[in-house]
């Protein structure tokens, strides 16, 4: 069987709320030509805002190959493709629906590339939630809206350093709303994505998957509340039927503080702060947001628009840069056990 030369990964990049530092980590990172040997990147906003950005920031090294078709990308340089308003103004730190707007066209038209294959991936630098808010885009974050437009059925949030890789079960709910939320069903398929992505993400062959519980002390035996025993207690043992080594559920607080974490490649967390938290104090302004469960890759970096910064300058990469590393690592990954399947496919068949 002849194996397919795997090209240059095309990443594609939304540049997110443009009156935040998604724009500055942008081209800070791009400041290191050394990141266009590992893949092509494709950012998707305006050519005129990212000539001013340049100025702004002080950045003269930096060249842009600006595109209007994917015909036109050359490996070897930072794409601009323009389909965000050319007139837009940048207003540093201001919440506003022009630059909800800006960001949309965006994520939407780098999604839609992505879902007609034309990327490999998606990198997403942070949006404003409240004013991205719009008829077309009716969602909480980033997760709830590419898990709409890939049509898949659901989803995790990861996130991704070199300490854990943390899912959540609830996302962007409020926490008065948490308990309601869960199921054992709904347990178990999140337990059910994170184990599959351990695997063709990640390349862990049996993974451990560590599960929280939801009170404090997990309980304590139905003593400060009954959702260990009722829903994650049966979830764990259904995923156990089904060949997982699925674990728990545990004291949060306990499990992390005692870093019993270390021994197990994933962790499943019942909401968004009991996940993020540990998450954040591990490797904030390294650590990257991956959403697992969808056909293609996107990740992102760990930290929101940061309006208060907005402008100045002062906005750290690191966590923008891993996101794109990460991204690159994970569909390398899928595409070699893609390979892998389809060997093993051909070789059983010519036993037959």
């Amino acid at each position: 069987m002849t194996k397919k030369k795997v090209g240059k990964v095309k990443v594609g990049i939304s540049v997110g709320d443009p009156n935040g530092i998604g724009i500055e980590v942008i081209l800070k990172t791009f400041q290191d030509n050394r990141m266009l040997e590992l893949f092509t990147p494709i950012l998707f906003g305006a050519k005129k805002i990212f000539v001013q950005q340049l100025k702004t920031f002080h950045i003269n090294e930096l060249r842009f190959n600006f595109i209007s078709s994917l015909e036109e990308v050359k490996a070897s340089q930072v794409n601009v493709f323009t389909v965000c308003d050319e007139n837009f103004k940048i207003e540093y730190g201001v919440e506003s629906p022009s630059a909800g707007v800006f960001a949309f066209e965006s994520l939407s038209k780098a999604t839609d590339l992505l879902k007609e294959g034309e990327l490999d991936a998606l990198v997403t630098a942070p949006i404003n939630k409240k004013a991205i808010q719009s008829v077309d885009f009716d969602f909480p974050g980033h997760t709830e809206y590419l898990q709409s437009k890939d049509g898949a059925e659901d989803s995790l949030m990861l996130m991704l350093s070199d300490n854990a890789r943390i899912g959540v079960v609830t996302g962007h709910i409020p926490l008065s709303e948490v308990g309601g939320q869960l199921s054992a069903e709904l347990i178990l398929k999140k337990i059910t994505i994170l184990n599959k992505s351990l695997r063709e993400d990640f390349n862990i062959r049996k993974p451990k998957i560590a599960v929280m519980g939801l009170n404090p002390h997990a309980g304590d035996n139905g003593l400060l509340g009954k959702e260990e025993q009722e829903l994650i207690i049966p979830a764990i043992n259904q995923a156990k039927s089904i060949g997982i080594l699925a674990f728990g559920p545990y004291a949060a607080d306990g499990f992390f503080g005692s870093l019993t974490y270390k021994h197990y490649d994933g962790v499943l967390a019942m909401y968004h702060d009991q996940g993020l938290i540990p998450a954040k104090s591990f490797s904030f302004g390294e650590g990257v947001n991956f959403t697992a469960g969808l056909s293609f890759v996107r990740t992102s970096p760990d930290h929101g628009t940061a309006f208060e910064i907005a402008g100045k300058g002062e906005a750290d990469e690191g966590s923008f840069r891993t996101a794109l590393y990460k991204a690159i690592e994970i569909v390398r990954n899928r595409q070699m056990n893609k390979e892998l399947g389809a060997e093993a496919l051909f070789v059983n068949k010519n036993r037959n």
